[in-house]
C-alpha cells in the first residue's frame, strides 16, 4: 500500500476547473464580462507557461467569493459542477483511481486551484484526501483572501510534507500523477512519477528523466 496522489485539473479532468470557473462567472455575468474574461485568459495563459503570479492571481480569482453570500456561492457551484465539471470526468481517469483503491493505496488530489471550487469535484472520483490552496472563510463569509500557503509549483511539495507530518503516510513507493510542468518539483519528489497528456514541457522532462508517460484520454 502507498500513497497515490493526482493532479486534477487536465489529469483526472479533461480541462482546467479554475479556468472554467472563471467562464462560469461570466457567462452567468456574475462578473464583468470584458474584464474578467480577459484578466481569466492571460493568468491562464501565464499558468501554462510557468510564469503565474499566484498571490496575484488568486486575488482575481477569489475575490468574487467575497462579493456574494456562501448560500447563493454554493448554489452557483453545484450548477457550475453539473453543467461544466460532469462532461470533463474521464472513464479512464476513474478507472485508474478504482485501481489504486482496490489495491489498498491512499488516495489524495493535489491541486493548485482553490478548494472551493474543487473540492466537490474531488468527492465526484470518491477521493478523501485533498490539498489545495484555502480560500479564507469567517464569520460565514469568504474574505477573497487565502489560508497559508498557496498550492502551486514547489508550494505543492510545502504543503503535502506538512500533511505527512500529521498523518501516517509516508512517499516510500508513491505515485504522482500529473499534466504539468509546473508539477515538476513534486514530480521528481516522489518515486513514482507519470505524466499524464503532459503539456510540451512535462513532456520532454519526462522522456528525459524516463518516466512513464500515459493518455487518460481515451
Amino acid at each position: 500500500m502507498s500513497l497515490a496522489i493526482f493532479d486534477l485539473d487536465n489529469t483526472l479532468i479533461a480541462d482546467d476547473s479554475d479556468f472554467l470557473w472563471g467562464q462560469f462567472l461570466v457567462d452567468r455575468g456574475i462578473v464583468d464580462k470584458d474584464r474578467y474574461e480577459q484578466a481569466n485568459k492571460k493568468f491562464y495563459e501565464d499558468y501554462k507557461q510557468g510564469t503565474l503570479d499566484i498571490v496575484e492571481f488568486l486575488h482575481f480569482s477569489l475575490a468574487p467569493l467575497a462579493q456574494h453570500d456562501a448560500e447563493q456561492l454554493y448554489q452557483w457551484r453545484a450548477e457550475f459542477v453539473e453543467t461544466l465539471i460532469k462532461p470533463i470526468m474521464l472513464d479512464a481517469a476513474r478507472d485508474l483511481v478504482e485501481k489504486h483503491r482496490t489495491n489498498g493505496d491512499t488516495l489524495l488530489v493535489i491541486t493548485a486551484t482553490n478548494r472551493f471550487v474543487t473540492e466537490p469535484i474531488v468527492q465526484l472520483y470518491g477521493i478523501d484526501n485533498l490539498l489545495a490552496t484555502t480560500p479564507e472563510f469567517v464569520d460565514g463569509r469568504y474574505t477573497g483572501k487565502f489560508n497559508g500557503t498557496p498550492c502551486f509549483q514547489q508550494g505543492k511539495v510545502t504543503l503535502l510534507q506538512e500533511w505527512l507530518n500529521h498523518s501516517e503516510e509516508t512517499l516510500a513507493g508513491s505515485w504522482f500523477y500529473s499534466d504539468s510542468h509546473n508539477d515538476l518539483p513534486l514530480l521528481s519528489l516522489v518515486d513514482k512519477p507519470v505524466a499524464v497528456d503532459p503539456d510540451a514541457k512535462l513532456l520532454q522532462a519526462a522522456q528525459q528523466a524516463n518516466w512513464p508517460i500515459i493518455s487518460l484520454r481515451i
